[in-house]
């Protein structure tokens, strides 16, 4: 009689917690701080749609581990209209569980924290996002107008989210009084790299949905699909040297704009090298790594000594790359090491104990409550997956919420690659990443 009691008391309580979260966080947080909050709450008449008892239920489930393999299974666009349900079906497979897991996760945070505006803004997002999946839950995705709707709600879903990663930085930024930088780093480094597959899942439908032509009237363009080496928004045929150009131009004109120099840049290696990746988290990772090495570089007056980057492949992979008409078949190397090497003075051993922990910036803390108060992140922090153009951050700054190095690292580690960073202090830092691709050795 007691644990029934009991139980329904926890079940009120948590009815209450969700309810102050949308109406009366703001205004209490505001008191126990003295920060005013004129945050407006997300989506608020969503969170009747969803029972405690639906979230555990799907957070008790298991989380597929997400393979570069899962998200080109369905074959190469344009795909037939039983591929695109099929792609549909295993997109609903997984997102409701991730998501059920992050808002779980967010809920375990000290309350103080999850109160504030910011956090709490995210709480909400994913409440409103299962809420929308919730419905497609009771039956598989068969008919093409079904298929139409879900690939609104995961446009939904990935515009929802867009703005996770400065909103978080802001919300911890405010929050460190009431959490720890260990608990901060260990919960961030779940939280994003589980956010990267949530948000991979759902670009990819949406990418063989716009890139298919059941939902068109059979209207094809199977000469042009011919001709891409995309699935998705994967790259099969993706060259990292073009990447790393590319790259190289968005920050040199940061560094000109800011010091009024850049230093220039070598590729040597297999700069012919193809593999399977995705572009947009390549793009993420080379970007925060050259805005390290450019800003050393000129921070310590050795503009004038390159920047070096080296691709090296394994030693037997195929010297030419080529993808086959099925997508199961691809021949492409399985991986590279890239090598970014700078003179730049190397790190401080008092800093490099810290390089990966969240939140840690050379900048000072004013600077950092500047740039944090101007949108979230000064430094074009934004998701890889937005535009690397700086959508949602000032692409004017080289540094800021300190997230760039550990979330690129996150992004390297998620599908089997990783990045280390070696010091020679007094001298300069060698970086070097590896990424993993589809294809085998040999």
């Amino acid at each position: 009689m007691f644990a029934r009691h009991t139980t329904f008391q926890l079940r009120q309580l948590r009815c209450l917690t969700s309810k102050w979260l949308q109406k009366d966080a703001p205004r209490a947080y505001a008191t126990l701080t003295g920060e005013p909050s004129t945050q407006t709450w997300p989506h608020q008449s969503q969170f009747g749609n969803i029972h405690d008892d639906q979230v555990a239920r799907l957070a008790a489930r298991p989380l597929h581990p997400l393979a570069l393999a899962d998200l080109v299974r369905h074959g190469r666009p344009p795909l037939s209209t039983e591929a695109l349900f099929s792609s549909a079906n295993f997109t609903l497979s997984l997102l409701p569980i991730r998501l059920a897991h992050r808002i779980q996760a967010l809920r375990n945070l000290p309350f103080i924290v999850v109160s504030n505006p910011h956090i709490a803004q995210i709480y909400n997002n994913y409440v409103h996002s299962l809420s929308t999946l919730l419905p497609y839950q009771e039956r598989r995705i068969s008919n093409l107008e079904d298929e139409i709707q879900f690939t609104e709600v995961m446009a939904d879903l990935v515009q929802t989210h867009s703005n996770t990663i400065p909103t978080l930085a802001r919300g911890f930024l405010e929050c460190r009084r009431y959490i720890s930088p260990g608990d901060v780093t260990r919960f961030l480094d779940e939280h994003l790299r589980a956010r990267i597959g949530t948000r991979l899942i759902a670009e990819q439908h949406i990418a063989l949905h716009l890139s298919s032509t059941p939902h068109n009237g059979g209207a094809s363009t199977t000469q042009d699909h011919d001709q891409s080496s995309y699935i998705g928004v994967i790259d099969t045929a993706l060259r990292p040297a073009e990447i790393i150009r590319h790259c190289e131009a968005f920050v040199g004109e940061i560094c000109e704009l800011k010091y009024g120099v850049r230093p220039t840049l070598v590729i040597n290696g297999q700069s012919d090298a193809r593999m399977t990746h995705v572009p947009t988290h390549l793009e993420y990772i080379i970007t925060e790594l050259l805005k390290n090495a450019f800003r050393a570089s000129v921070e310590s007056g050795k503009e004038r000594e390159p920047i070096e980057v080296t691709i090296a492949a394994p030693p037997d992979a195929p010297k030419e790359a080529s993808v086959a008409a099925d997508s199961t078949n691809l021949h492409s190397i399985p991986g590279v090491t890239i090598r970014i090497r700078d003179r730049g003075g190397g790190i401080s051993p008092d800093v490099l104990p810290n390089i990966w922990a969240y939140s840690f910036t050379t900048f000072a803390d004013e600077d950092v409550m500047n740039m944090g108060n101007n949108g979230g992140g000064g430094n074009g922090n934004v998701d890889a997956l937005n535009a690397i153009s700086g959508a949602g951050g000032d692409s004017s700054s080289l540094a800021g919420l300190g997230y760039g190095l550990p979330l690129g690292r996150a992004y390297a580690e998620y599908f089997g690659g990783g990045v280390q960073v070696q010091s020679l202090w007094g001298w300069g830092t060698d970086v070097y990443l590896k990424l993993k691709g589809l294809g085998k050795s040999g």
